[in-house]
């Protein structure tokens, strides 16, 4: 019997996707779903490429389709389901074979995992898939935690469907174990900073300058032709400029302002904090979506707490808002690279930096322009490994900084919530400053806790004579 070279397993959005996208490169593919009912009319829908699909009614005929050593890709929801699904499965496997996880999953997990499923000979794979459902389908960008073994087997298929910058696969071995998970945790984390400083640009124009909603897509058009040209730049048009057919109206405008969030942003913050690095962008955009589901307390402030009158801004240069708006991004990206450097030396993952920008050029999410600069501003090697200490880098937002500040200054003195461009904005002068204000917390510690302090102009341990 014809055996398959993978399997999946989940045939939701982004597992169907990726079945027949490996089923489109000639990859014969085992695939089954916790509800049975969904393989029959997935296979049908399939067309041709239902040639390379061999359906399965459960998980035991599942594994039974596949060629040794097996490999089975799992797309189900994180945490405790995979846990599960990890226990029913590894009986039926034997040493050699290889699960997937290619889900959003808690790194932390995934090294508990690798650990636990290595006892007894089994690979596991933790890797982090990003492009939605149209990059699974055509080519996500991949990043891949794994043994230098399991990628020799994972690199040719990988390869076969990942998308392509300029002809080079947007997929990558960025280290073993949890690497894979803990690099895609990061992307989802400068995802969010980005979606919420375009959001706040959009804000501006709209409660700021009172634009509608066309015009400020046809300005996110039009900006999606220079340096800001990314994906999301390119989304937020569309979207700023689709029509609702019952309304009439702009479809943005019939959207309930609450954003939802699956938890990656949040692991994001946790994990940098842990680290001690700063992700104050990230943190801010986090913030926002916890308060945007607020809508009664925000609704309530409204009558209570008094601000500028709205639209008392100054009519924006888009020129100067797109300035803004790339100097954020700059400084969010930054942030993002401080928490994978710092995570590859506590876990000794010798993650290359460079690579993973590379990765992100196509397929992801945040694919844009400017990752062009920062990959080839990596590759050079940043004094300290700082992005912000490239000279390309630091000329970019020296170019651009005096933008973001006009425009934070701008709203603040017009009421208008910006969190995600302040906080950049305020790690940007906090660490461009050799002498800040840490000196005077040290003397409070002492000053409550006899904690000590250091001078600066001797070695050793100090204590005040406080009064």
């Amino acid at each position: 019997m014809h055996k398959a070279q993978i399997g999946v397993y989940g045939l939701g959005t982004m597992g169907s996707a990726l079945a027949l996208n490996l089923a489109e490169q000639g990859i014969s593919v085992a695939v089954t779903n916790r509800e049975a009912d969904w393989i029959a009319p997935f296979v049908d829908a399939a067309g041709p490429l239902a040639d390379h699909l061999l359906p399965a009614p459960d998980l035991t005929s599942f594994i039974a389709l596949l060629a040794r050593p097996r490999a089975v890709l799992f797309m189900i929801p994180a945490g405790a389901p995979m846990d599960a699904m990890i226990a029913q499965t590894r009986g039926l496997l034997e040493p050699g074979d290889m699960i997937i996880d290619a889900g959003n999953a808690d790194f932390r997990d995934t090294i508990r995992r690798s650990a636990d499923l290595a006892a007894d000979g089994l690979e596991y794979v933790g890797m982090g898939v990003s492009g939605g459902e149209q990059g699974a389908r055509h080519g996500p960008s991949m990043m891949v935690g794994a043994s230098a073994a399991g990628w020799a087997r994972l690199k040719p298929m990988t390869e076969a469907i990942a998308a392509r910058f300029e002809g080079d696969p947007c997929v990558a071995r960025v280290g073993p174990d949890g690497a894979g998970h803990f690099v895609k945790t990061v992307h989802n984390g400068i995802e969010y900073a980005d979606m919420q400083m375009i959001a706040e640009v959009y804000g501006l124009l709209r409660d700021g300058a009172g634009w509608d909603a066309g015009r400020i897509g046809a300005q996110f058009g039009a900006w999606n032709n220079g340096p800001l040209a990314s994906f999301l730049t390119e989304a937020t048009s569309a979207v700023l400029g689709a029509i609702d057919p019952d309304t009439g109206v702009p479809v943005v405008d019939v959207i309930v302002d609450a954003a939802g969030q699956k938890g990656t942003g949040r692991w994001t913050v946790i994990e940098a904090l842990k680290l001690g690095q700063s992700a104050s962008t990230i943190e801010a955009a986090v913030g926002a979506r916890a308060w945007s589901a607020g809508q009664d307390v925000r609704g309530a402030a409204a009558q209570v707490l008094v601000g500028p009158k709205a639209g008392n801004m100054a009519a924006p240069d888009p020129d100067t808002m797109a300035q803004a708006l790339l100097a954020g991004r700059i400084l969010a990206h930054a942030q993002g690279f401080d928490i994978l450097r710092a995570a590859s030396d506590d876990f000794d993952w010798s993650l290359d930096l460079a690579r993973i920008a590379e990765i992100w050029r196509a397929g992801c999410i945040i694919r844009s322009a400017l990752l062009d600069d920062l990959a080839a501003a990596l590759a050079a090697g940043p004094h300290m490994g700082r992005l912000i200490l490239s000279p390309t880098i630091s000329d970019l937002l020296n170019a651009n900084v005096a933008a973001l500040r006009q425009v934070v200054g701008g709203a603040m003195q017009a009421g208008l919530a910006v969190p995600s461009l302040a906080a950049s904005l305020g790690w940007f002068d906090t660490i461009r400053q050799a002498r800040g204000t840490a000196n005077l917390i040290q003397g409070q510690r002492d000053y409550f806790g006899a904690h000590g302090f250091a001078r600066i102009d001797r070695p050793g341990r100090f204590h005040g004579n406080w009064p």
